[in-house]
């Protein structure tokens, strides 16, 4: 008898504990509002997408809107272990360069594809901040569909910018580097001569979406962002 009374009042005890740590506003809020305003249910799409740059993860995250839902991340200028990215035959030559395989990088700047200055989810383009590259990704795949190398670009920073009809992807470097005319080391004196700012024009394939180096601009100083 003494144990049940004590058993009894260890349970009023912690109810009123559990009732007395209840919020103070508890019975004003509207449950279940905000949950429903971002839900969308399996199988259904998102209203809108967005893609991510992965910064030194050297990777792009797609994710959808309002749900949130992590839809995929795309590998692009690093290894990826999970998916084999840079670790078999054909991806490995993505991550080629003219220094050689570069298995990591600094991912900026997603622009999507335009038609008549407007968004048509064809492409995502996306530069490489340490290597000079861009590349682009396939929005039918999500996945990386070719990267290409800026020549005379050091630190392509203010890339890519896209014209409105996705003819030519846009990048400029950060810092001046001497020119590939330049032979050999130059001294840092002679910086005003052989040290120029490049602002590289891809051109892309309105079909395939190809890129090639079509032509570029130099400066005599570094082109900033």
């Amino acid at each position: 008898m003494k144990i049940n009374l004590w058993m009894g009042g260890a349970v009023i005890a912690c109810l009123t504990m559990f009732y007395s740590c209840k919020p103070k506003n508890a019975g004003t809020a509207v449950s279940g509002d905000a949950a429903a305003k971002t839900y969308v249910a399996p199988g259904k799409y998102d209203e809108f997408y967005n893609f991510v740059s992965g910064g030194f993860s050297g990777q792009m995250s797609a994710y959808g809107l309002p749900s949130g839902r992590l839809l995929r991340v795309i590998p692009v200028f690093s290894v990826d272990p999970e998916k084999g990215w840079g670790d078999s035959e054909e991806t490995k030559p993505m991550l080629m360069t003219s220094h050689g395989f570069v298995p990591w990088d600094d991912l900026h700047h997603p622009e999507l594809s335009q038609t008549n200055g407007e968004v048509d989810g064809r492409w995502v383009f996306g530069n490489a901040n340490n290597t000079p590259r861009v590349a682009r990704i396939d929005l039918k795949t999500f996945r990386t569909a070719e990267i290409i190398e800026l020549p005379n670009s050091g630190g392509n920073h203010s890339s890519p910018f896209i014209t409105e009809n996705t003819e030519y992807v846009v990048a400029g470097t950060r810092f001046s580097v001497p020119a590939d005319n330049v032979n050999g080391d130059v001294p840092i004196s002679s910086y005003k001569e052989n040290f120029k700012g490049h602002l590289s024009f891809i051109s892309v394939d309105k079909t395939s979406g190809a890129m090639d180096l079509s032509f570029k601009f130099s400066a005599p100083v570094s082109i900033l962002t």
